[in-house]
């Protein structure tokens, strides 16, 4: 359970135990439902992280709704976007072990998160993990509903491939920048969890598939 879910939760069994003893027990069966979906929503289950070599795993639970070549700063990547619904478990990972060299936060507007245009103009916090060889920027954007961006490691910590870094509250989207070269192994459509799911290998010439991960795995790092 992330302790958000708390912060969310306590006040309205509080607020459900008043109204409970003020009014009858019907009038708090609201405040205790929205407390139970509070507690749900902010579920924080264990994974299990592969640990084959260049593998990159997903930041976050959802949707792939991208997979596709551009150009930043006159540098060719390719970009993976996950959309996050209410329903998916929303505490995000880091995609590879190694160092934050960079975390830069910007303001920005709250368009639907399946939308393209989300993805620059939204307000958003933007990571670059150095390790192994490589650097993978992961986006965390807001969405329609989700009005706060949680990251917990600062510039210089050190992280381990799938720990835990944060959260994006409410419906929301990650997008992972990798450079040219990479091998995805998933395509728009599938639907990926944060920490144990590989989106692509960085080492092409090491042929590690999906299926064969989960006979690599370790526990997944707090």
């Amino acid at each position: 359970m992330a302790r958000d879910g708390y912060y969310y939760a306590l006040p309205l069994v509080g607020a459900a135990l008043l109204l409970g003893w003020l009014a009858g027990a019907w009038w708090a069966l609201p405040a205790l439902l929205l407390a139970a979906f509070f507690l749900w929503f902010f579920r924080d289950p264990e994974r299990t992280i592969p640990d084959a070599a260049g593998a990159v795993v997903s930041p976050g639970d959802g949707k792939v709704t991208e997979v596709s070549p551009f150009t930043e700063h006159g540098v060719r990547r390719i970009r993976i976007s996950i959309f996050l619904s209410v329903f998916n478990v929303h505490v995000n990972r880091s995609p590879i072990a190694g160092v934050v060299r960079d975390v830069r936060y910007q303001r920005g507007k709250f368009v639907n998160a399946m939308h393209a245009v989300s993805a620059e103009e939204n307000e958003q916090n933007v990571v670059t993990v150095e390790g192994e060889g490589h650097t993978v920027v992961f986006k965390q954007i807001a969405g329609l509903l989700a009005r706060r961006i949680v990251f917990d490691k600062k510039v210089g910590d050190r992280v381990a491939r799938g720990e835990r870094v944060g959260l994006i509250k409410f419906g929301s989207r990650l997008d992972v920048l990798l450079d040219e070269g990479v091998t995805p192994q998933i395509k728009v459509g599938d639907h990926v969890k944060g920490g144990s799911s590989v989106l692509a290998y960085i080492h092409p010439e090491q042929p590690q598939f999906a299926g064969s991960v989960a006979q690599q795995a370790r526990p997944g790092a707090r």
